[in-house]
């Protein structure tokens, strides 16, 4: 016989749909705040260790040693600072570019190509990240595509923010596109009653609608481009990136590339928080 503890709870699962559904996410929740808030305090903790300059051996002897270089050394300051500028450039000019992209796909396109359409902007998505960022690589190297159509900017920061740019924008493009789907089309028409030109519906009417969606693109083309580095190795000449000091010294120096990893980790963190001060995330 069922105990009637058990059948009390077994009635407010039954009569409760979303305490039941809460219950079965509880498991893997807790896990993934497990694995994830875990690695990172193994991170921060394994910063605070040295390295044998002789043996290369990790000393576990607590200091703030790492720290105290990463934020004396200029070249960890040039190179942070070089990071942020990159991923900020690749998120407006995602942007920038995704905005009239997803208007014409939501607003302007038949329904048919705008199938179509969607296709095309997810289609990268299922190409390999190699085979993208290669692909770039010989349209910008010498005699590439690039340079029979006016000319190559090369291989440095300008190659990395584009490859960057074009790797992570549809990732910009699907949060408006969908944002500017469900938007009442009787705004737009109130807009255009009232003699508002396009440039002034978009400004006043579709932007500030469609800001949540925005900032949630920003969220993804700005931390995938803060912690990148394959394609810096690959298009970026000797520019380096936060993410090509910590894979250098990984192998070497462990403590140091774990204090070199919270940088990124901080300024993640940084924009998120500047960002839900904006009260966007509220409305996602």
């Amino acid at each position: 016989m069922v105990s009637s503890p058990v059948r009390r709870l077994a009635g407010a699962l039954h009569r409760r749909p979303g305490l039941r559904l809460a219950g079965l996410l509880s498991a893997p929740m807790a896990w993934l705040l497990v694995a994830y808030l875990g690695s990172l305090t193994v991170l921060l903790l394994s910063a605070f260790w040295t390295t044998n300059e002789f043996t290369s051996q990790i000393e576990y002897v607590w200091n703030t040693d790492n720290f105290a270089q990463v934020l004396t050394d200029p070249v960890y300051r040039t190179v942070a600072l070089r990071t942020l500028g990159i991923a900020a450039g690749v998120t407006v000019i995602d942007a920038l570019l995704a905005l009239p992209m997803a208007l014409y796909m939501a607003r302007v396109a038949r329904p048919g190509s705008r199938r179509l359409l969607l296709v095309a902007v997810t289609a990268p998505l299922w190409a390999g990240y190699l085979v993208k960022a290669y692909a770039w690589w010989v349209m910008l190297s010498h005699g590439g595509v690039l340079d029979w159509a006016g000319g190559s900017p090369g291989f440095g920061v300008p190659a990395v923010v584009i490859v960057l740019a074009y790797l992570w924008l549809p990732y910009m493009v699907l949060p408006l596109y969908g944002a500017l789907e469900q938007l009442p089309g009787s705004l737009l028409e109130a807009s255009a009653d009232l003699g508002g030109r396009p440039w002034r519906t978009v400004r006043s009417v579709i932007l500030p609608l469609v800001k949540p969606a925005l900032i949630a693109g920003s969220v993804f083309t700005f931390s995938l481009s803060l912690g990148d580095y394959l394609t810096v190795q690959i298009v970026g000449g000797t520019t380096q990136m936060l993410g090509n000091v910590i894979a250098s010294d990984v192998t070497l120096n462990l403590p140091m590339a774990a204090a070199v990893s919270c940088i990124p980790v901080l300024l993640i963190v940084g924009y998120l928080l500047t960002v839900r001060r904006t009260g966007a995330l509220e409305n996602l």
